[in-house]
């Protein structure tokens, strides 16, 4: 998952740490970009059942489940509702709202 410098600061101010402590112990350089690192099944660092850093988290996170390739097909979107507890269980967005979410206007918990 990328990230921007105001995200890894929002982060490494949340656990506590200096942004050169969080760089080393949670990001990884792809070409001039960071990421944050993942666990070996895939999963984001900060996920342990849930978000653990979810006040803080990065807009990649705010837009879940609007992601493209979520939003692909009924099958993309029902695959991955099928491992997400608060899928398809709470209010209905309208395509604007996707829209504006997708745009980094808002944050999917929130619209």
């Amino acid at each position: 998952m990328w990230v921007g410098p105001s995200e890894i600061e929002a982060l490494a101010r949340f656990l506590g740490l200096s942004v050169d402590d969080f760089g080393k112990r949670y990001l990884r350089r792809v070409g001039s970009r960071y990421a944050l690192i993942e666990k070996p099944n895939g999963d984001c660092v900060f996920y342990d059942r849930g978000c653990t850093v979810y006040p803080a988290r990065p807009a990649q996170c705010r837009s879940f489940p609007f992601w493209s390739e979520n939003l692909k097909s009924r099958r993309a979107w029902q695959d991955v509702a099928a491992e997400c507890p608060g899928m398809n269980r709470g209010k209905l967005y309208t395509l604007e709202k996707i829209r504006t979410v997708r745009r980094g206007e808002a944050d999917a918990s929130k619209a």
